[in-house]
């Protein structure tokens, strides 16, 4: 089962959306994805300037 997260402060870099959420157990955590059709790109940090810097460094390779 999957849990449901609610996404708060979230920014758009390019194609990208960095949001903030929180893990099972309460603590932040920041998510990179990419919304272009067919590029499939997230991930979890534990940072928000991670995040961040990923998302402005993705390039999709579609």
């Amino acid at each position: 089962m999957t849990a449901r997260r609610r996404f708060r402060d979230v920014i758009r870099i390019g194609p990208v959306q960095v949001a903030t959420s929180y893990d099972g157990r309460g603590r932040d955590k920041h998510t990179a994805a990419c919304t272009a059709p067919r590029c499939g790109f997230s991930a979890d940090y534990d940072s928000r300037a991670a995040a961040e810097l990923a998302g402005r460094t993705h390039r999709c390779q579609v």
